[in-house]
């Protein structure tokens, strides 16, 4: 698809959105626009088998997620979205890079409840922060289980009180390999599917 090459083309270079100029963010956003002009799935929320999975953010202009390369001697590695449909669970998952020894983790555990055809209500649950090789972190698949196993992680494991903290997205584009989604907070994220 025409679309899905440009918006590629576009995001190409940006690291995720961390080296994004202004103009190339205008042409992203552009790009975007039209690829969601085509979604080939109008009901995303009813799609479980697209929507199921582990997902690889392209790009984004969160500055949350953008602000993690910002910490002291780190850098920021892969960004995962992780969906189980079947128990409405979301895990973003960060991976951070820096010195020796001291690659870390940074992810939050929420809960999604469909709200329309294409939007989730998003509750946040869970915030895990600490070293990889502390936490036993090997891959988001194996990071999950241990989550939902009722693992309590060295470092910091925090409760989170979902009234207070929840939001929305909406998906606005989802293919096999491709989804869009735009949050509440005027975010914009381009993930493809791991």
């Amino acid at each position: 698809m025409i679309g899905k090459a440009a918006l590629m083309d576009a995001i190409a270079g940006t690291n995720r959105g961390l080296l994004a100029t202004d103009q190339q963010k205008q042409a992203i956003l552009a790009a975007i626009a039209n690829l969601e002009d085509y979604n080939p799935t109008p009901r995303p929320i009813e799609a479980s088998h697209l929507l199921e999975g582990n997902w690889r953010l392209l790009y984004t202009t969160s500055r949350a997620l953008l602000n993690l390369d910002s910490l002291p001697l780190c850098k920021l590695g892969q960004i995962y979205q992780c969906i189980r449909v079947e128990t409405n669970s979301v895990y973003n998952i960060a991976e951070i890079y820096g010195l020796p020894s001291l690659e870390g983790i940074v992810s939050v555990a929420a809960k999604f409840t469909p709200v329309s055809e294409k939007r989730v209500q998003v509750k946040f649950q869970r915030s895990i922060v600490g070293l990889q090789r502390l936490i036993g972190y090997q891959s988001p698949a194996s990071f999950i289980q241990q989550i939902e196993s009722g693992k309590k992680f060295t470092g910091l494991d925090l409760q989170i009180n979902s009234d207070r903290q929840q939001g929305w997205l909406d998906i606005t584009y989802i293919d096999q390999d491709l989804r869009i989604g735009r949050g509440n907070e005027g975010s914009v994220f381009v993930l493809s599917k791991t």
